[in-house]
Order: C-alpha cells, then sequence, then structure tokens
C-alpha cells in the first residue's frame, strides 16, 4: 500500500486510521467468535474488478472494502455462500503481489452448490475460462472447473451420490487401472 498525502489529511493520520479501523474490526470478530481458523486472502491486480466479477460468477456478497491512498482495494472481505475470503490488490510494501498474467494458481478452491451445470454456465458467462467442462466423478460429485481472470481455479461441484469408503476404493482402483 502507498501512502502519500491528499486532500490535506497527512499519511501518518491515513495510517493510523488504517491501523484503528483494523484493530476494531478484528476485535469485534474475536468477540463475536467469527474468526475464520483459515482465513484465504486472494491478491489480484485489480481489487474492485475481482469483487465484481466474484459477485457475478459466484454470487459473492461483499461485507466490506476499505480503499487505499489511491483508490485501489486495500483489504475487503467477501461471502460465497458460508465462507469468508479476503481480497486486496497489490501492495509492494505489504509484499502483496497478484500472479503475473496468464499464470495460473497451483491450488484449487471448491465451491459446493445445488446445481453444477448451471454454476459453471453462470461463472464461464461473468468471464471464468472452462478448464474442465462438469462431469461425474466415482468419488460421488459432479464437478466442473473454471479459472478465473485472475488466476484463481475453481471446481463447481454438486453431490451426486454417497459413496461408502469401501466402494470408494472399489472404484478408485478401476478409475487408476490397479
Amino acid at each position: 500500500m502507498r501512502f502519500g498525502t491528499d486532500g490535506g489529511q497527512d499519511c501518518g493520520s491515513r495510517v493510523l486510521d488504517f491501523v484503528e479501523k483494523a484493530v476494531f474490526l478484528n476485535a469485534m470478530d474475536k468477540e463475536q467468535g467469527t474468526q475464520p481458523t483459515i482465513a484465504v486472502s486472494l491478491t489480484v491486480k485489480d481489487g474492485a474488478t475481482a469483487l465484481d466479477f466474484y459477485a457475478r460468477a459466484f454470487d459473492a456478497r461483499e461485507l466490506y472494502r476499505m480503499a487505499a491512498p489511491d483508490g485501489s482495494v486495500a483489504h475487503s472481505e467477501f461471502m460465497i455462500g458460508n465462507t469468508l475470503l479476503y481480497l486486496s490488490g497489490e501492495s509492494p510494501d505489504w509484499k502483496a503481489f497478484a500472479m503475473p498474467e496468464g499464470a495460473t494458481a497451483s491450488c484449487l478452491f471448491g465451491i459446493t452448490t445445488d446445481d453444477c451445470d448451471a454454476a459453471f454456465k453462470q461463472a464461464v458467462e461473468a468471464g471464468g475460462e472452462p478448464v474442465a467442462d462438469p462431469q461425474d466423478y466415482f468419488w460421488g460429485m459432479r464437478t466442473g472447473v473454471i479459472r478465473d481472470p485472475f488466476g484463481y481455479r475453481w471446481s463447481l461441484r454438486q453431490l451426486i451420490e454417497e459413496v461408502s469408503p469401501e466402494e470408494m476404493a472399489k472404484r478408485a482402483k478401476e478409475f487408476f487401472g490397479g
């Protein structure tokens, strides 16, 4: 995050405002018991564009957005279903960098849905790139995968069958040719 001066407010005041808000929100979350065990934070080149994409692709609900002095997204919080995610734009000062253009993250985020095909279609229409069209898998899930415009992969999955551990082992052996 780059802190300069604008509108007559000095850099130190804005840093203090930022820290006070962060401390307040963090304390409030802890008091209410809403801090996630694992907090996933995505870093992208353009936070506002990413938040818009996630809203259109996955019906994400934006909860909070903190602007950096230059107007970019310093920090934001949004929900996909019942899961809280964080997102920010790049910030060399905080050692937060987005993936290079065209890169794909090694991680995969899975979104459980009631209708894999409809969710996949919605994500693609929002600008996601199809990686794997929806299909049924031996572990009892129908799954399709997209790559978002920022390089993250998202698995859109629907439970279609409860599979016992014994049946899973049998199917896995058949699937892997064993």
